[in-house]
């Protein structure tokens, strides 16, 4: 098995420990590409790669999706960094069989969906897809009023300090964070939230995963930010931009165990309340 290894940097007690993860990686049999030595970016990504391993937290896993983009490489993140909700194991697991069950093949791989952002003026070095959420938010103090059109019809203009569009692996990220809905990762949707809205009667709204939004704001301040998962750019007030759900997706490796209410329950803490671990009086 051929298995790219992409990290971020790191202090030398983790570096140790990488060291010692690529080590039972090659023992057992993997070809191992490393990034910085072996590839660079997406365009030498090797082209017999079976899994892109993502070494480090969500932010690193988000990453992946720059690199694997539509070759359809199956992607497992492995958590060396705090929560890891994207993470489908740990380094710090104590006998990290998953090291055993991904050499073996012994996992599944789930088919997440994408968005894209389409506009006239996306920067060159900007990957216009994105995992989590596209999001468009204030830059400076003033709030944005954006107007937006579900598949051509108009809903009222949002005052907000920004809006986000997440898929349904998003939903536990920036959408969860402005109050929008949880949603399982197998749910064919697309979630609309607002971000700080000035209106009291503004909810986040739930619409079908080949739902096409066309978005157009408007501010005091001269711009605002555009954000892909953990990318930005600035763009102008009065610019209009579309998104939508991508035309591929992306390969997210799970191990046996490690399912979605598993992590909500885990590393959410869903539910956590002292009454569920008090016994039952009879």
């Amino acid at each position: 098995m051929n298995l790219a290894i992409y990290f971020r940097q790191m202090e030398q007690e983790r570096f140790t420990r990488l060291r010692a993860l690529e080590q039972r990686l090659q023992s057992g049999g993997a070809t191992l590409y490393e990034y910085g030595k072996d590839f660079t970016s997406w365009d030498n990504l090797p082209s017999d790669t079976d899994v892109f391993v993502s070494i480090g937290g969500d932010g690193t896993c988000l990453e992946s999706l720059t690199f694997v983009r539509d070759r359809q490489i199956p992607v497992v993140g492995i958590n060396f960094g705090r929560l890891g909700f994207l993470t489908a194991a740990s380094v710090g697991d104590e006998s990290m069989e998953w090291v055993d069950d991904l050499l073996a093949g012994r996992f599944s791989v789930e088919r997440r969906d994408l968005l894209k952002l389409e506009m006239d003026s996306v920067p060159a070095d900007v990957y216009p897809y994105a995992f989590n959420e596209i999001s468009v938010q204030r830059r400076g103090a003033s709030m944005l009023s954006i107007d937006v059109k579900v598949d051509g019809l108009a809903l009222p203009t949002y005052w907000a300090d920004g809006l986000v569009v997440a898929t349904p692996t998003g939903s536990t990220a920036y959408n969860l964070s402005v109050g929008g809905p949880i949603v399982s990762p197998s749910s064919k949707v697309l979630i609309l939230s607002p971000i700080a809205s000035h209106n009291l009667n503004v909810r986040p709204l739930v619409f079908p995963a080949e739902t096409q939004f066309e978005m157009v704001f408007r501010t005091r301040s001269e711009d605002a930010v555009i954000t892909l998962d953990n990318r930005s750019f600035q763009v102008a007030s009065g610019v209009s931009f579309r998104v939508r759900k991508a035309e591929y997706g992306f390969n997210y490796v799970s191990f046996s165990g490690n399912s979605f209410i598993d992590a909500l329950r885990t590393k959410l803490l869903w539910g956590e309340d002292r009454r569920n671990s008090e016994p039952v009086l009879k």
